[in-house]
């Protein structure tokens, strides 16, 4: 939860600002849904896997697009009518992804990036010759702390977000062993899973 509503906060997301998430899984949401409580008029959601794009709705996308199916720099442009983003969150940590995050920012854009990348990173400076490199980008970690946890637990308390989509399966404590077999492999859709003690 913290580092993807790090992510909307890095991205410095204002009230009325289109917003393109890439990625859907955990963190991805959980910045969707950081996007919506920080006032974004527009929220694309971009994945390849539909259940998670069902619950990037839930949590504030107003659209949604499938990589799988869409050219999504074309399909964000066309939906912004040719202007670009206001801000674009990177929860992948693929170079693709990056770019395609970085291309679809309007002129004076922020690019957040939360993936963690398995290689260098390459930052494409193609745009950036041509003019067109008034863009921000702009990293978080995972912020913690006592008084970060507790803003977060009172937005839940809140109710102003449900989170609950997120536990796709649980488990109990003697199970521990197969949860995270199945969290390590990605099965069954698994977003997050609960261990119950008992």
């Amino acid at each position: 939860m913290s580092t993807g509503f790090a992510g909307a906060e890095a991205a410095n997301i204002k009230i009325g600002d289109v917003v393109a998430v890439f990625a859907q899984g955990p963190i991805g949401l959980c910045a969707t849904a950081g996007a919506k409580l920080r006032g974004a008029s527009t929220i694309i959601a971009i994945d390849g896997v539909d259940e998670r794009l069902r619950i990037a709705r839930q949590l504030g996308a107003d659209v949604t697009l499938n990589f799988r199916e869409v050219d999504v720099v074309d399909e964000i442009f066309k939906l912004t009518g040719g202007r670009g983003v206001d801000a674009s969150i990177e929860a992948l940590g693929l170079q693709s992804t990056f770019e395609q995050a970085l291309r679809v920012l309007k002129p004076g854009g922020t690019l957040s990036s939360l993936g963690v990348y398995s290689s260098d990173l390459t930052i494409p400076l193609g745009a950036f010759h041509a003019g067109l490199g008034d863009h921000r980008i702009v990293t978080s970690l995972c912020p913690g702390g006592k008084e970060r946890m507790r803003r977060l637990l009172n937005v839940v308390a809140s109710e102003r977000v449900d989170l609950g989509a997120l536990v796709t399966h649980q488990y109990r404590l003697e199970n521990i062993v197969e949860a995270y077999d199945l969290f390590a492999n990605q099965r069954d859709g698994v977003l997050k899973v609960a261990i119950k003690p008992f």
